[in-house]
Protein backbone atom coordinates (compact mmCIF):
# COMPACT_ATOMS: atom_id res chain seq x y z
CA UNK A 1 0.00 0.00 0.00
CA UNK A 2 1.02 3.62 -1.17
CA UNK A 3 1.74 5.69 2.19
CA UNK A 4 0.47 9.45 1.81
CA UNK A 5 2.73 11.73 3.94
CA UNK A 6 1.78 15.03 2.50
CA UNK A 7 -1.16 15.34 0.23
CA UNK A 8 -0.51 17.27 -2.85
CA UNK A 9 -4.06 18.51 -4.08
CA UNK A 10 -2.53 21.29 -5.96
CA UNK A 11 -6.35 22.69 -7.70
CA UNK A 12 -7.38 22.89 -3.97
CA UNK A 13 -6.55 25.88 -0.90
CA UNK A 14 -4.23 24.18 1.05
CA UNK A 15 -5.29 25.93 4.50
CA UNK A 16 -3.35 24.39 7.31
CA UNK A 17 -1.31 21.29 7.58
CA UNK A 18 -1.52 19.63 11.08
CA UNK A 19 0.05 17.15 12.96
CA UNK A 20 -1.89 13.63 10.69
CA UNK A 21 -4.77 15.40 8.47
CA UNK A 22 -4.08 18.42 5.50
CA UNK A 23 -6.58 20.43 5.46
CA UNK A 24 -8.66 22.47 2.23
CA UNK A 25 -11.00 25.27 2.42
CA UNK A 26 -13.64 24.41 -0.17
CA UNK A 27 -15.50 28.05 0.48
CA UNK A 28 -18.72 26.74 2.30
CA UNK A 29 -16.71 23.33 3.82
CA UNK A 30 -13.44 22.08 4.91
CA UNK A 31 -12.16 19.01 3.21
CA UNK A 32 -10.02 17.39 5.68
CA UNK A 33 -7.61 14.36 4.86
CA UNK A 34 -6.10 11.80 6.99
CA UNK A 35 -2.42 11.55 5.79
CA UNK A 36 -0.21 8.60 6.95
CA UNK A 37 1.69 11.01 9.23
CA UNK A 38 2.52 9.75 12.63
CA UNK A 39 3.35 11.95 15.38
CA UNK A 40 4.26 11.12 19.10
CA UNK A 41 5.27 13.95 21.75
CA UNK A 42 3.76 16.26 19.12
CA UNK A 43 6.76 15.77 16.78
CA UNK A 44 5.60 14.39 13.38
CA UNK A 45 7.67 11.48 12.61
CA UNK A 46 9.40 11.34 9.12
CA UNK A 47 8.05 7.84 8.05
CA UNK A 48 4.65 7.40 7.85
CA UNK A 49 2.57 4.24 8.54
CA UNK A 50 1.13 3.01 5.32
CA UNK A 51 -2.84 2.95 5.33
CA UNK A 52 -3.09 4.74 8.80
CA UNK A 53 -5.17 7.56 7.77
CA UNK A 54 -7.93 5.51 6.12
CA UNK A 55 -8.19 3.38 9.47
CA UNK A 56 -8.53 6.48 11.45
CA UNK A 57 -11.37 8.18 9.12
CA UNK A 58 -13.33 5.03 9.32
CA UNK A 59 -12.93 4.97 13.06
CA UNK A 60 -14.00 8.85 12.96
CA UNK A 61 -16.86 8.75 10.94
CA UNK A 62 -18.28 5.73 12.97
CA UNK A 63 -18.28 7.14 16.11
CA UNK A 64 -19.49 10.47 14.41
CA UNK A 65 -22.04 8.55 13.20
CA UNK A 66 -22.85 6.85 16.81
CA UNK A 67 -22.59 10.16 18.73
CA UNK A 68 -24.82 12.40 17.52
CA UNK A 69 -27.42 11.98 20.69
CA UNK A 70 -24.91 13.55 22.49
CA UNK A 71 -23.54 16.42 20.68
CA UNK A 72 -23.65 16.91 17.00
CA UNK A 73 -20.42 17.17 15.22
CA UNK A 74 -19.16 18.52 11.71
CA UNK A 75 -19.22 15.52 9.35
CA UNK A 76 -21.64 16.34 6.14
CA UNK A 77 -19.87 13.41 4.01
CA UNK A 78 -17.04 10.93 3.51
CA UNK A 79 -17.97 9.79 0.18
CA UNK A 80 -15.99 11.47 -2.59
CA UNK A 81 -19.46 11.72 -5.01
CA UNK A 82 -21.21 14.43 -2.14
CA UNK A 83 -18.01 16.39 -2.89
CA UNK A 84 -17.61 19.85 -4.78
CA UNK A 85 -16.50 18.93 -8.40
CA UNK A 86 -13.04 20.07 -8.07
CA UNK A 87 -12.41 17.76 -5.73
CA UNK A 88 -13.62 14.90 -7.91
CA UNK A 89 -10.10 14.41 -10.02
CA UNK A 90 -8.34 13.43 -6.39
CA UNK A 91 -10.93 10.98 -6.05
CA UNK A 92 -8.39 7.86 -5.59
CA UNK A 93 -6.40 10.03 -3.04
CA UNK A 94 -9.49 11.46 -1.07
CA UNK A 95 -11.85 7.60 -0.62
CA UNK A 96 -11.68 6.47 2.32
CA UNK A 97 -9.41 8.87 4.17
CA UNK A 98 -11.14 12.22 3.42
CA UNK A 99 -14.08 13.96 5.25
CA UNK A 100 -16.23 17.20 4.30
CA UNK A 101 -16.87 19.10 7.03
CA UNK A 102 -18.54 22.17 8.31
CA UNK A 103 -16.46 25.46 8.59
CA UNK A 104 -16.09 25.61 12.62
CA UNK A 105 -14.05 28.10 14.75
CA UNK A 106 -12.24 25.39 16.66
CA UNK A 107 -11.76 26.19 20.81
CA UNK A 108 -8.39 26.85 22.23
CA UNK A 109 -8.64 23.92 24.62
CA UNK A 110 -7.99 19.76 24.14
CA UNK A 111 -10.94 18.93 26.26
CA UNK A 112 -9.15 15.01 27.56
CA UNK A 113 -10.86 12.39 29.83
CA UNK A 114 -9.57 9.43 32.07
CA UNK A 115 -10.86 6.66 33.26
CA UNK A 116 -6.99 5.04 34.32
CA UNK A 117 -3.81 6.36 35.52
CA UNK A 118 -1.21 6.84 32.62
CA UNK A 119 1.23 8.07 30.63
CA UNK A 120 1.86 12.07 31.47
CA UNK A 121 -1.21 11.56 34.44
CA UNK A 122 1.30 8.90 36.03
CA UNK A 123 4.28 10.13 36.23
CA UNK A 124 2.62 13.40 37.93
CA UNK A 125 0.55 10.85 40.05
CA UNK A 126 3.81 9.40 41.66
CA UNK A 127 5.17 12.87 42.41
CA UNK A 128 1.74 14.07 43.96
CA UNK A 129 -0.99 11.80 43.96
CA UNK A 130 -2.71 13.78 41.47
CA UNK A 131 -3.45 14.26 37.39
CA UNK A 132 -3.52 17.55 36.64
CA UNK A 133 -4.09 18.88 40.08
CA UNK A 134 -7.08 16.39 40.63
CA UNK A 135 -6.42 14.53 43.60
CA UNK A 136 -6.55 10.46 43.26
CA UNK A 137 -6.55 7.83 45.89
CA UNK A 138 -3.43 6.61 47.12
CA UNK A 139 -2.21 3.58 46.68
CA UNK A 140 -3.08 2.93 42.73
CA UNK A 141 -0.39 1.43 40.70
CA UNK A 142 0.37 2.40 36.81
CA UNK A 143 -2.50 1.73 34.37
CA UNK A 144 -5.25 1.33 37.63
CA UNK A 145 -8.72 2.41 36.72
CA UNK A 146 -9.64 5.52 38.45
CA UNK A 147 -12.94 5.82 40.65
CA UNK A 148 -14.34 7.78 37.89
CA UNK A 149 -13.38 9.28 34.71
CA UNK A 150 -11.65 12.51 35.56
CA UNK A 151 -11.67 15.82 33.01
CA UNK A 152 -8.58 17.33 32.58
CA UNK A 153 -8.12 19.60 29.81
CA UNK A 154 -4.79 21.31 28.10
CA UNK A 155 -4.16 23.68 26.03
CA UNK A 156 -3.88 23.39 22.11
CA UNK A 157 -0.51 24.05 20.14
CA UNK A 158 -0.23 23.77 16.14
CA UNK A 159 3.77 23.47 16.96
CA UNK A 160 5.10 22.70 20.43
CA UNK A 161 4.02 20.62 23.41
CA UNK A 162 0.29 20.82 24.69
CA UNK A 163 0.10 21.84 27.96
CA UNK A 164 -1.90 20.45 30.60
CA UNK A 165 -3.80 23.06 32.71
CA UNK A 166 -6.32 23.13 35.75
CA UNK A 167 -10.14 23.47 35.51
CA UNK A 168 -9.84 27.28 36.78
CA UNK A 169 -7.82 28.14 33.62
CA UNK A 170 -9.58 26.14 31.62
CA UNK A 171 -12.96 28.12 32.62
CA UNK A 172 -11.15 31.46 32.00
CA UNK A 173 -10.20 30.72 28.74
CA UNK A 174 -13.59 29.49 28.11
CA UNK A 175 -16.09 30.68 30.27
CA UNK A 176 -17.55 29.05 33.56
CA UNK A 177 -21.22 27.68 31.60
CA UNK A 178 -19.20 26.68 28.57
CA UNK A 179 -16.36 25.44 30.29
CA UNK A 180 -19.05 22.66 32.51
CA UNK A 181 -20.96 22.23 29.49
CA UNK A 182 -18.01 20.60 27.49
CA UNK A 183 -16.08 18.88 30.15
CA UNK A 184 -19.60 17.18 30.91
CA UNK A 185 -19.94 16.43 27.07
CA UNK A 186 -16.67 15.34 27.36
CA UNK A 187 -17.31 12.75 30.03
CA UNK A 188 -20.70 11.38 28.34
CA UNK A 189 -18.81 10.65 25.19
CA UNK A 190 -15.79 8.92 26.95
CA UNK A 191 -18.15 7.02 29.00
CA UNK A 192 -20.62 6.00 25.84
CA UNK A 193 -17.28 5.05 24.23
CA UNK A 194 -15.72 2.72 27.04
CA UNK A 195 -19.36 1.18 27.47
CA UNK A 196 -19.32 0.21 24.10
CA UNK A 197 -15.70 -0.21 23.33
CA UNK A 198 -16.04 -2.73 26.52
CA UNK A 199 -18.82 -4.98 24.19
CA UNK A 200 -15.25 -5.92 22.68
CA UNK A 201 -12.75 -6.16 25.17
CA UNK A 202 -11.13 -2.84 24.38
CA UNK A 203 -10.38 -0.79 27.61
CA UNK A 204 -11.06 3.03 26.84
CA UNK A 205 -8.50 4.45 28.77
CA UNK A 206 -8.47 8.06 28.01
CA UNK A 207 -9.32 10.11 25.05
CA UNK A 208 -9.42 13.70 23.84
CA UNK A 209 -12.05 15.97 22.00
CA UNK A 210 -11.87 18.48 20.37
CA UNK A 211 -15.16 21.24 19.59
CA UNK A 212 -15.85 24.10 17.59
CA UNK A 213 -18.32 27.07 16.99
CA UNK A 214 -20.54 26.49 13.82
CA UNK A 215 -23.50 28.93 13.88
CA UNK A 216 -23.31 29.86 17.57
CA UNK A 217 -23.55 26.17 18.73
CA UNK A 218 -20.90 24.11 19.67
CA UNK A 219 -20.24 20.83 18.04
CA UNK A 220 -17.91 17.73 18.03
CA UNK A 221 -14.86 18.39 15.43
CA UNK A 222 -11.51 16.59 13.97
CA UNK A 223 -11.29 13.53 15.17
CA UNK A 224 -13.11 10.90 17.87
CA UNK A 225 -12.32 8.00 19.62
CA UNK A 226 -9.34 6.97 17.33
CA UNK A 227 -5.79 5.39 18.21
CA UNK A 228 -4.13 8.83 17.52
CA UNK A 229 -6.49 10.29 19.77
CA UNK A 230 -6.92 7.58 22.73
CA UNK A 231 -5.02 4.66 24.70
CA UNK A 232 -6.86 1.19 23.76
CA UNK A 233 -5.85 -1.31 26.02
CA UNK A 234 -6.85 -5.01 25.61
CA UNK A 235 -9.51 -6.09 28.44
CA UNK A 236 -8.84 -9.79 28.44
CA UNK A 237 -4.99 -9.40 29.79
CA UNK A 238 -5.65 -5.74 31.84
CA UNK A 239 -3.88 -5.82 34.79
CA UNK A 240 -2.95 -2.69 36.80
CA UNK A 241 0.85 -2.50 37.40
CA UNK A 242 1.91 -4.15 34.42
CA UNK A 243 2.34 -3.55 30.72
CA UNK A 244 -0.77 -3.32 28.83
CA UNK A 245 -1.23 -4.68 25.07
CA UNK A 246 -2.08 -1.48 23.35
CA UNK A 247 -4.08 -0.73 20.25
CA UNK A 248 -2.94 2.65 19.77
CA UNK A 249 0.56 4.42 19.45
CA UNK A 250 2.06 3.89 22.92
CA UNK A 251 4.18 1.34 20.51
CA UNK A 252 5.75 4.07 19.08
CA UNK A 253 6.47 6.03 22.57
CA UNK A 254 7.63 3.55 24.22
CA UNK A 255 10.19 2.93 21.50
CA UNK A 256 11.17 6.59 21.16
CA UNK A 257 11.26 6.49 25.08
CA UNK A 258 14.59 3.94 24.91
CA UNK A 259 16.16 6.70 22.70
CA UNK A 260 18.74 9.51 23.54
CA UNK A 261 16.06 11.98 22.07
CA UNK A 262 14.69 15.63 23.84
CA UNK A 263 11.40 14.90 21.98
CA UNK A 264 12.11 17.84 19.58
CA UNK A 265 12.69 18.44 15.50
CA UNK A 266 14.18 16.52 13.79
CA UNK A 267 12.71 12.92 14.99
CA UNK A 268 14.69 9.95 15.02
CA UNK A 269 14.76 7.50 12.15
CA UNK A 270 12.68 4.26 13.13
CA UNK A 271 12.33 0.32 12.25
CA UNK A 272 10.47 -1.07 9.71
CA UNK A 273 9.21 -2.99 12.69
CA UNK A 274 8.14 -0.10 15.30
CA UNK A 275 6.02 0.86 12.05
CA UNK A 276 4.56 -2.53 11.10
CA UNK A 277 3.44 -2.95 14.79
CA UNK A 278 1.69 0.19 14.83
CA UNK A 279 -0.20 -0.51 11.82
CA UNK A 280 -1.32 -3.74 13.29
CA UNK A 281 -2.46 -2.33 16.46
CA UNK A 282 -4.46 0.29 14.71
CA UNK A 283 -6.00 -2.52 11.87
CA UNK A 284 -6.84 -4.71 15.14
CA UNK A 285 -8.71 -1.71 16.94
CA UNK A 286 -10.61 -0.60 13.72
CA UNK A 287 -11.57 -4.52 13.60
CA UNK A 288 -12.73 -4.59 17.07
CA UNK A 289 -14.65 -1.32 16.57
CA UNK A 290 -15.99 -2.59 13.40
CA UNK A 291 -16.99 -5.62 15.38
CA UNK A 292 -19.25 -3.80 17.42
CA UNK A 293 -20.86 -2.26 14.53
CA UNK A 294 -21.88 -5.28 13.05
CA UNK A 295 -23.21 -6.49 16.38
CA UNK A 296 -20.97 -9.20 17.16
CA UNK A 297 -19.57 -9.28 20.63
Amino acid sequence: MEAMHKTTLTDLKLLKQGKVRDIYDLGEYLLLVATDRISAFDVIMDQPVPGKGRILSTISKYWFDNTKHIIPNHLVSSDVNDYPEACRQYSDYLEGRSMLVKKCKPLAVEFIVRGYVAGSGWKEYKKSNTVCGIALPQGLLEFSKLPEPVFTPSTKEDTGHDENINYEQYAEILGEATARKLADISIALYNFGADYMNKNVIILADTKFEFGYYNDEIILIDEALTPDSSRFWLKETYKPGTPQMQFDKQILRDYLETLDWDKTPPPPKLPAEVLDNTLSRYNEALNRIKGLQDGKS
